[in-house]
């Protein structure tokens, strides 16, 4: 994945987050899992799950938080074609 692709990603990822603060706490995680689930392609979550294995990503601590509660979808190994 290109450090572009990532750093967009990692954009888009923390203004759900951003945007879900406002929600009361108990819902907020829920939230940005619940928004990521429903309009992130496989694709691009695959890639939020491979940078959340990662130390440097600087993605908000609301979406770490999320990340249990987001469907992570096969490897690219493993999907189809």
């Amino acid at each position: 994945m290109s450090h572009d692709t990532q750093s967009k990603l990692v954009y888009m990822a923390n203004q759900i987050a951003t945007f879900f603060k406002s929600q009361p706490e108990s819902e907020a995680a829920q939230g940005v899992a619940t928004h990521i689930n429903k309009f992130w392609e496989p694709r691009m979550r695959r890639q939020l799950f491979e940078m959340l294995e990662g130390e440097a990503h600087g993605l908000s601590p609301l979406v770490i938080q999320a990340a249990p509660l987001i469907n992570r979808p096969e490897s690219a190994a493993s999907a189809p074609n």
